[in-house]
């Protein structure tokens, strides 16, 4: 379990999050949702340990982390833009971080990702060879290969369309599920959110407006804003928003 208490941070004496409340269990996928300049990716950079928090504390499994630094927590992000080294193939991408963490993984259970991913037949290829949604999933096992305790992922389908969005979607639940990995990922897009988590924290202004189920967003928005921003965003009237999600959010 994950627990964010009291979560508060300044930029230039400018708020950014203030009073920031939540608990996240053990294998859920829960996405941050905001307008840009909400304050979703500084709380993303703060879980990992990137950015230094001015209040609160992060809880994981019962051990206090709030002073422990990025590279001791044990938690592993997927950048908007991948990172992935352009004059590496895409095995020598996915291994490159074990360089220096002998015995964290056996080379069965690296063939494994690659094989859950199916990314064997693009192995030997450089990175620009390769689609968006094949770049994804070397940034994902390179990130999984890592033995994560948590998985932070930051607007994961931002550069995807169509099929492959929805192909990525699918992989980031599966891996949720296949290996318990507790998830957490950033969005702007409402449909993203509804669609992918299993919780859905909304933030306006540096604070939350509603941390609850997809069904709870639909149904029992908490205020206007949430409203609102949902609605825009899907250019859509309330009412139709169940048929798109069909049964599942019925």
């Amino acid at each position: 379990m994950l627990e964010l208490q009291n979560i508060g941070k300044q930029f230039n004496q400018k708020i950014v999050l203030e009073d920031i409340n939540f608990e996240i269990e053990s294998g859920e996928i829960v996405s941050l949702l905001g307008p840009s300049g909400s304050g979703k990716t500084t709380l993303l950079h703060i879980i990992l340990g990137l950015t230094k928090m001015d209040q609160g504390r992060i809880i994981f499994n019962g051990k206090d982390l709030s002073h422990v630094s990025m590279k001791n927590r044990g938690f592993n992000i997927v950048f908007q833009d991948y990172a992935l080294f352009p004059h590496l193939n895409a095995y020598d991408n996915i291994v490159y971080g074990l360089k220096n963490k002998r015995g964290l993984i056996s080379e069965k259970e690296i063939r494994e990702y690659i094989e859950f991913l199916e990314l064997k037949p693009h192995l030997t290829k450089k990175i620009g060879e390769l689609s968006g949604g094949q770049k994804q999933r070397v940034a994902l096992a390179r990130t999984l290969v890592m033995k994560p305790k948590l998985l932070l992922l930051d607007e994961p389908l931002s550069a995807l369309d169509g099929v492959i969005k929805e192909s990525i979607k699918e992989r980031i639940q599966s891996i949720a599920r296949e290996f318990k990995l507790t998830t957490i990922i950033v969005t702007h897009d409402p449909e993203e959110a509804l669609t992918l988590s299993d919780k859905i924290l909304i933030i306006q202004n540096g604070g939350i407006s509603q941390f609850g189920t997809p069904q709870q967003i639909i149904h029992q928005p908490s205020n206007d804003f949430v409203k609102e921003f949902i609605l825009k965003q899907l250019h859509i009237k309330r009412q139709n928003i169940y048929h798109l999600f069909g049964e599942k959010y019925a």
